[in-house]
This record gives structure tokens, C-alpha cells and sequence, in this order.
């Protein structure tokens, strides 16, 4: 397995991605992989037979900076594809920060973890009266660690 980087624009990731699959679909490059990591930004990985696959299927594409010389281990993007449950992390009387629903942007104190379901109780730091809300927990960010 050859995983090779390029350097992208940042927030340009995913579009650079689309345009070398419709090319690799179109030219018939024998790309075998596309991986484009949420944290970081700026890079995409690819994995093919060789450089000169990628160089092919990298020309004329726009947002597209550079191929980073050499290979790429596995271990290193390893920590990007594979994904750590958010669950592990959290505890009682954390701070987070709601990502979705109508709460979103909002933070909030847990108060119980359902480890079974997913779920996580939080209580509004903004919000005027102490309101219970129950929502899963890929739908919160940790932002600070409650106090030992």
C-alpha cells in the first residue's frame, strides 16, 4: 500500500477530491483510494500504485498546492480513519459544546451519561433557568474538562 499527500487549499479538501475522482473515473487513472480528514486541514491523501499516478491525476486540478514528496506510513493517517467513540472521553459535570439540533453553538454541564444509548443529559450554561435536555452524544464537543 503507497499513500501519498497533497498539499491543498485550505477548506478546498473535499472539492479537490471530487475533481480527482471525476478525472480518475474519466482518464481511467488507477487510483485505488481518496481520504479526506475532517481534522486535518489543508492535505488529501491518496493511494495508488506510484508518484506518477498521482502527479497524473493531480495536473490541472485546481486548489491543488503540491505533492508532498515520499510515502506516507499507514500509521500515520491511521488516527483519521479510525474513529474514537465521543462517550470515552466524557464525564460527569464536563463543559460541552452542543454541534447540532436547536441548541447548537450552545454550552452545557452534563449532568448524567447513558453510556448504553449514547446519550448525554446536559444542563444549558446559557439558558436563564436550569432546563434538562437529553441528546446524543455525537452531537457534543468537549471544551473543558470538570474540575478533580
Amino acid at each position: 500500500m503507497k499513500i501519498f499527500a497533497i498539499k491543498t487549499t485550505t477548506g478546498q479538501e473535499r472539492n479537490v477530491a471530487r475533481l480527482i475522482a471525476s478525472k480518475v473515473d474519466m482518464v481511467h487513472i488507477p487510483i485505488k483510494a481518496l481520504l479526506v480528514p475532517d481534522a486535518l486541514k489543508g492535505y488529501v491523501f491518496i493511494e495508488a500504485d506510484g508518484p506518477h499516478l498521482v502527479e497524473e491525476a493531480i495536473s490541472g486540478i485546481r486548489h491543488v498546492r503540491s505533492r508532498i514528496p515520499g510515502l506516507i506510513g499507514f500509521n500515520e493517517i491511521e488516527r483519521y480513519i479510525v474513529r474514537k467513540p465521543v462517550m470515552e472521553d466524557l464525564n460527569e459535570d464536563d463543559v460541552v459544546e452542543i454541534t447540532g439540533g436547536p441548541f447548537k453553538g450552545m454550552r452545557a454541564k452534563i449532568t448524567r451519561l447513558d453510556k448504553a444509548k449514547g446519550e448525554v443529559t446536559l444542563e444549558l450554561l446559557e439558558a436563564t433557568f436550569t432546563l434538562p435536555i437529553t441528546v446524543h452524544s455525537d452531537y457534543v464537543k468537549l471544551v473543558e474538562k470538570a474540575k478533580a
